[in-house]
């Protein structure tokens, strides 16, 4: 750990293997930065049980999938901290007290928990999944984290982070890090069957862990121009999910499929199959590391248990230098 390095908190719900939205959302950036910033990544599986507290075993399994896709992807375990949520003491602590700063009617208020609350069918939500914002800034500062990547669904999230930390640090006076949200560089990804989000829920996400004919088979169904019913009409990349694709994934090409897309002088299979190759391509190194750590999952809950030991010594440090400003040491 570099002290004069920012430090960076992200993760994922422990909720089923990632897909690639998750890579362009979050993971890529994470592999790029590791480097630059002291990077924090969490595996929440506190935080999952908020939706899926009847499925401990898909918590349990995600665990390990989760991990090992961050693996596989590149993050490297020497210089990140991979550590899971329900280990670490302080962010039990921290949630609880964060959470007599917080009105009830702000977090009914909160838009993204509105909008996820909608997703799920939760007419009557449940205590954990109605402060979920509040675990969050446990979780971003207990090790007082200077940045947090996010989507811009979860600025509602990162604002009410930065309000519970100023009045805290007003009630104590105490010096808890303000977090600043670290925007994703990249657009979200759509799903294959046209949906704005791929999700894992949606049926429609490509997973980090697909083999490559797993890959050709979704790309194959993906959304194209419905409009476009033969290779000689001329389609519109604009409204096609595969062009999107490639704008992500095949950026050196994608301006040259455009225009035989529009000269009709490609079709979708061809271009779809050019796609599948091109994510093929991208994903074989990410295929080999997976199927090492498959095998090892050992050396897996190994690196998790040393990331949350070294989580935990941070947060307790912190923790009880919080309580000491609270006055609740005897």
């Amino acid at each position: 750990m570099n002290p004069s390095r920012k430090r960076i908190l992200t993760g994922d719900r422990t909720t089923g293997k990632l897909h690639l939205g998750h890579y362009v959302g979050s993971l890529k950036t994470r592999v790029e930065l590791q480097h630059e910033y002291d990077s924090f990544i969490l595996l929440a599986d506190v935080q999952a049980l908020t939706t899926h507290f009847e499925n401990p075993s898909l918590i349990h399994n995600s665990i390990y999938d989760v991990a090992i896709d961050y693996l596989s992807v590149g993050l490297d375990p020497e210089i990140v901290t991979i550590f899971q949520q329900s280990q670490i003491k302080a962010i039990a602590e921290l949630t609880v007290f964060y959470s007599m700063l917080v009105s009830v009617n702000t977090l009914r208020h909160n838009p993204t928990i509105k909008t996820e609350a909608q997703n799920y069918g939760y007419n009557d939500m449940t205590y954990g999944f109605l402060g979920y914002p509040v675990s969050q800034t446990a979780d971003i500062t207990f090790c007082n984290a200077d940045l947090v990547p996010v989507g811009d669904d979860q600025l509602p999230h990162i604002e009410l982070c930065r309000k519970i930390v100023r009045r805290f640090n007003d009630l104590y006076g105490t010096h808890i890090t303000e977090p600043e949200a670290k925007l994703s560089p990249c657009p979200r990804l759509p799903g294959l069957d046209g949906n704005q989000k791929m999700g894992k829920s949606l049926g429609n996400a490509i997973y980090l862990a697909d083999d490559a004919e797993s890959v050709n088979k979704k790309v194959r169904s993906a959304v194209t121009d419905t409009n476009r019913t033969s290779v000689k009409i001329p389609g519109n990349p604009d409204i096609c999910v595969v062009n999107q694709y490639h704008k992500i994934f095949n950026p050196e090409e994608h301006g040259n499929i455009c225009s035989m897309c529009k000269n009709a002088s490609i079709g979708c299979v061809a271009c779809k199959k050019l796609l599948a190759e091109k994510l093929n391509q991208m994903m074989e190194p990410f295929r080999e590391k997976r199927a090492y750590y498959e095998q090892h999952k050992n050396e897996v809950r190994e690196i998790v248990n040393a990331g949350s030991k070294k989580a935990n010594q941070i947060g307790d440090e912190h923790v009880a230098q919080l309580k000491e400003s609270m006055n609740i040491i005897l």
